[in-house]
């Protein structure tokens, strides 16, 4: 069993002590319809920061995490949106992360979980996303395209996340108007960027494209730039930095 089903099996599990649980009560502010993907289509290059703990492949990233300092930090840098996974088991994040982070900051939020279950969706957007997280790899495409529409009427973005071409073609056919481009295989955790540049390629230009893991330095950065990613995703770089507001000036090229 791959990491990649390992991590879908737990899910399935922790999906059904949330439904007992029910729908949290929204306790966020209320904002702009679809505004993740408004903030990238921003000219430019679209930066968005990443609070995650921990990961299946480097284990915990920062021993005195604060996912409130994480978003301020980020906010102060000059982030464009804010990627928080809420994945427990294998990435120690939590939905209260969600939550704080949208009573600490007013940038838009991504929320980065395995989403397999349509309650999830309505959950995300009562914690306070505005967008989230749909992973081909995982969901077939009549899922997707309904997740899609389910999403669209709670108003939230959704990055559709791609490893491959087929799954590219999958994502633009179920309608997906941000598609992340994972440079990270989940089955094993490898990474490659030459994904990113080979799928860039592929993606038609009123489809915004977002770069995903792996990307550590500004040549990195510039190199996508040139190719036409429209945004990046970084996480790890960022989390384990000393100074991030310095750290996101040079991945920047500034």
């Amino acid at each position: 069993m791959s990491v990649l089903d390992r991590i879908v099996a737990v899910t399935r599990e922790r999906i059904e002590r949330d439904k007992k649980a029910g729908i949290p009560t929204p306790k966020a502010k209320k904002r702009c319809p679809f505004r993740f993907e408004q903030s990238l289509r921003q000219p430019g290059l679209s930066f968005i920061c990443e609070v995650k703990k921990a990961s299946p492949s480097k284990g915990i990233l920062v021993e005195s995490f604060s996912c409130r300092d994480l978003a301020r930090d980020y906010a102060e840098a000059g982030a464009d949106a804010i990627s928080v996974l809420t994945e427990p088991d294998f990435f120690q994040g939590q939905d209260w992360h969600l939550q704080e982070i949208n009573e600490t900051v007013e940038l838009p939020l991504l929320r980065k979980d395995f989403i397999i279950d349509p309650f999830q969706i309505e959950q995300s957007a009562c914690l306070g996303a505005d967008a989230i997280l749909l992973i081909c790899a995982i969901l077939q495409a009549e899922q997707l395209a309904d997740y899609l529409r389910r999403a669209d009427a709670l108003d939230l973005s959704c990055l559709v996340e791609v490893h491959d071409a087929e799954e590219l073609k999958m994502a633009l056919r179920a309608g997906a108007r941000v598609v992340g481009i994972n440079n990270r295989d989940l089955k094993n955790f490898t990474v490659d960027l030459g994904t990113c540049l080979r799928l860039q390629a592929l993606v038609p230009p009123e489809v915004l494209s977002v770069a995903e893991s792996g990307i550590q330095t500004a040549l990195e950065v510039q190199l996508l730039r040139e190719k036409g990613i429209d945004a990046v995703l970084i996480g790890e770089t960022l989390v384990r930095a000393a100074d991030r507001k310095s750290t996101l000036a040079q991945l920047r090229g500034s």
